[in-house]
């Protein structure tokens, strides 16, 4: 995920990049051609706001954030490919933006209405209801969000509901964890269908339409009323009259476009509103509640045959723009209008005699005006030269709009954008796209698990549905990485956040060193205000990128939270050491015996077994590691396994042994996409050896580390093969591996079937099923022989 272009890395910035630049360099090594981009997400409300305290224009705020932050990146070194470099801000960039938003309003997948919004009073501007928090306060300023009647526009999400929520069935979807769950819960079971429908009546500063969700669609044209909640900011007391103790009747209707009739509005909370709803349609021949109430409100119908036609209604519905596709009763579609300068401009002229008209994409981008910056709010409304323009249908004076596009707009697609990057023609070329995509491993936030990757979902799943991407689902699979938590104290009575050199520890208990107060020493994710932050850069000047990088994977998985603190640092510093010396040692010998010497193959039994310790050893470790990165995508694991292997590298048989050269060749491989430059000063000192007995097409003692292919188990190698009797191991059976990879079910079965153990075990059982199970675990063991057997039941 690319980041926000803030100005300065922090160590959730450097964790994300160690990972998937360890991923990237391991995978290249495997001979893969892999993209590993970056860029920059740079509209929005930080930069705005920073640009109005220093009087400034946002883009220069910004551009000089991006240097500063791209110059850390590379001075960690990260194996970007610099050369696909974007920025959403950009007008190479932006102008593609608006082009979505022009795809999207020609599908009839945007529109622009009337209707109460989330206004951020801090920010100034209105947030999506994905961006309010359960205590009903934004997102980004905290502050509690107030309810505007605005016209604004919105992407119409809701028609691809069922779609995404059926895309997270798919089995390619690897990883997705509980990732699945949050999007699911998000979106919802799509059991119902939403309609927009108009209101009749005259009330001050309300909305024309109201929008109804039930899941009886297919009997919309029987509905007799519409009620409303009471807490509902539709209700509007002065313009209701009493009914009956708890039911109200507002003087205006709506109208059911199915059959023409115009339903009364009711204030009640005595129906049973749809999660997340706080109106409700009531059809009275589908449901007995709805036949209850009418009856206490006094609404006559006639019984009659009810003829099904929903798919009649959903077509209606859909070509009159008003509803129709299935959806939960929580999903509403995505509001995109935001009231401040520093965004995507929505490339939309309004015309006094046309109405509403895109822009024509010859006349893309819409750049945004250049504005001299003070200490105030800017809106385009004030760009009176920029806003006035001519209509592109009929030419007279028209207006531009005026609000800019939510950022997560710019997001929802640049994973595609780095595909082609150089392509100034189009978003991308399909031919290339159709190379590539999906995206093989997205490497991330778990706080980015709803709102992004719901937006990148429905933009992939819309561009699917135009032909333009080989797949609807963007992210084949996830790593989504914990968060990095700083050491925290806090003064216990008043919970005042203290920085470390304000705190002492006595007899294991924390105080304030002035006032001796308790503090409470916690973990909590790093932040200025907690004064629990560590700068990276300051942490790599100490020990160094690698050293930091291999601090930043080892100890925790990737999606659990990283303890920062300098603990575990003798632990790494000490085995970097020990591989330094082991390499060092085989060098020095290697350069210090005679070719003579050197040719006399010993012949000691201690020394040929531990040759065989060696093979065993490089092969066991090889394996482990390969599937903590491939499979498990356990880095921490891999690490620890890595250290096994210097464990076993036996100094004793560095002399002559190939076996131990070829270990020690797959420990420096093994450790390169890791900590590729210490990983490379090791190399140059061991190929600097003047005798080697590993083999030229192992290795290329001529080319760096980094060029080196990943190595692969030898096929004499023994693995396991474990036979399981209801689930239970029985015996375990070490065969080669190229015995393995070629053995037949027929073959494995007669290895063990006639083994008097299993004979004795079986006598009084029969075979429910055979099968050979190829599973890669944690150990050396990479088949499994399941077979399932059930006891003969006698009379």
């Amino acid at each position: 995920m690319f980041p926000y272009s803030s100005g300065m890395l922090h160590m959730g910035h450097v964790r994300v990049y160690t990972i998937s630049d360890t991923i990237a360099r391991f995978y290249r090594m495997k001979g893969y051609n892999v993209l590993h981009p970056i860029g920059w997400d740079a509209f929005g409300l930080p930069a705005e706001n920073a640009a109005i305290e220093k009087q400034i224009n946002p883009i220069e705020w910004t551009y000089d954030n991006i240097k500063n932050m791209r110059n850390q990146l590379k001075l960690l070194n990260y194996s970007f490919d610099w050369d696909r470099e974007i920025t959403t801000c950009d007008p190479e960039y932006y102008k593609f933006t608006q082009e979505l938003f022009l795809k999207l309003f020609e599908k009839d997948l945007v529109y622009r209405k009337e209707s109460f919004v989330n206004w951020d009073p801090i920010d100034e501007t209105v947030l999506a209801e994905e961006q309010v928090d359960a205590n009903n306060c934004s997102w980004r300023s905290g502050a509690k969000i107030e309810k505007r009647l605005l016209n604004q526009w919105f992407i119409r999400t809701t028609s691809f509901a069922k779609s995404l929520f059926e895309g997270l069935s798919d089995p390619k979807l690897i990883d997705w964890r509980d990732i699945k769950t949050i999007q699911e819960n998000w979106i919802g079971k799509c059991d119902g269908i939403s309609f927009e429908l108009q209101l009749i009546g005259n009330i001050l500063n309300y909305p024309k339409t109201i929008n109804v969700w039930t899941n009886y669609p297919e009997f919309i044209e029987y509905a007799k009323f519409v009620a409303i909640s009471p807490h509902s900011l539709l209700n509007r007391p002065e313009y209701c009259t009493d009914v009956t103790e708890g039911i109200k009747i507002m003087n205006v209707k709506v109208l059911n476009p199915f059959n023409g009739n115009e339903l009364p509005i009711f204030v009640t909370d005595k129906v049973t509103f749809p999660n997340s709803r706080d109106t409700y349609i009531g059809i009275p021949f589908a449901s007995m509640d709805d036949f209850e109430f009418s009856k206490i409100v006094g609404i006559e119908f006639q019984q009659h045959s009810i003829e099904c036609k929903k798919s009649d209604i959903l077509s209606k519905a859909q070509k009159w723009k008003i509803g129709g596709y299935p959806v939960s009763s929580r999903l509403q579609d995505w509001l995109i209008s935001r009231q401040r300068y520093w965004g995507t401009p929505i490339p939309i002229i309004h015309c006094s005699n046309c109405g509403i008209q895109p822009v024509p994409y010859n006349e893309l981008p819409v750049l945004l005006p250049s504005i001299t910056f003070s200490n105030k709010k800017i809106i385009l409304h004030e760009a009176k030269d920029w806003l006035n323009t001519s209509c592109p249908k009929c030419g007279i004076q028209a207006i531009r709009e005026s609000d800019t596009m939510d950022t997560f707009v710019d997001s929802s697609w640049y994973y595609l954008r780095y595909i082609d990057s150089k392509n100034m023609k189009e978003m991308f070329a399909v031919d290339k796209v159709r190379e590539i995509f999906p995206v093989n491993l997205y490497v991330g936030g778990k706080e980015h698990a709803v709102l992004h990757l719901y937006y990148a979902r429905f933009i992939s799943h819309f561009l699917h549905s135009e032909g333009l991407l080989p797949s609807q689902e963007p992210f084949q699979r996830l790593l989504v990485q914990g968060m990095v938590l700083g050491k925290t104290y806090q003064v216990k009575n008043t919970e005042k956040y203290l920085k470390a050199d304000e705190v002492e520890e006595n007899k294991g208990e924390y105080v304030e060193k002035n006032t001796k107060e308790q503090v409470t020493v916690s973990w909590e994710k790093m932040s200025k205000s907690k004064h629990n932050g560590i700068d990276p850069i300051k942490f790599i000047d100490k020990y160094g990128i690698d050293t930091t990088r291999l601090f930043i994977l080892a100890d925790q998985a990737p999606i659990s939270d990283k303890y920062c603190n300098d603990n575990t640092m003798p632990g790494i510093l000490n085995w970097q050491n020990r591989l330094w010396k082991v390499v060092k040692t085989f060098t020095n010998y290697r350069n210090g015996v005679s070719l003579n010497n050197f040719k006399v193959k010993p012949t000691d039994p201690k020394f040929i077994n531990d040759d065989a310790y060696m093979f065993d050893s490089r092969n066991y470790f090889l394996k482990i590691v390969t599937f903590n990165i491939i499979k498990t995508q356990q880095l921490s694991i891999a690490i620890s396994r890595m250290q096994g292997l210097t464990n076993r590298v036996s100094m004793e048989c560095i002399q002559k042994s190939r076996e131990f050269e070829r270990a020690l060749a797959v420990q420096i491989i093994m450790l390169a996409p890791f900590a590729p430059h210490f990983a490379s000063e090791l190399w140059s000192l061991f190929s600097a050896a003047k005798y080697h007995l590993i083999n030229e097409d192992e290795i290329k003692l001529d080319k760096d580390v980094l060029d080196q292919k990943w190595p692969e188990i030898d096929m004499n190698y023994k693995m396991k093969l474990l036979v399981k009797i209801n689930n239970i191991l029985h015996k375990t059976i070490k065969i080669p591996k190229c015995e393995i990879e070629k053995l037949s079910l027929e073959t494995a079965l007669n290895l063990i079937e006639n083994d008097p153990l299993v004979q004795k075990h079986l006598k009084n059982c029969k075979i429910l099923e055979s099968k050979l199970l190829v599973k890669e675990v944690c150990d050396p063991e990479i088949l499994i022989l399941t077979k399932k057997y059930a006891k003969i039941v006698t009379a």
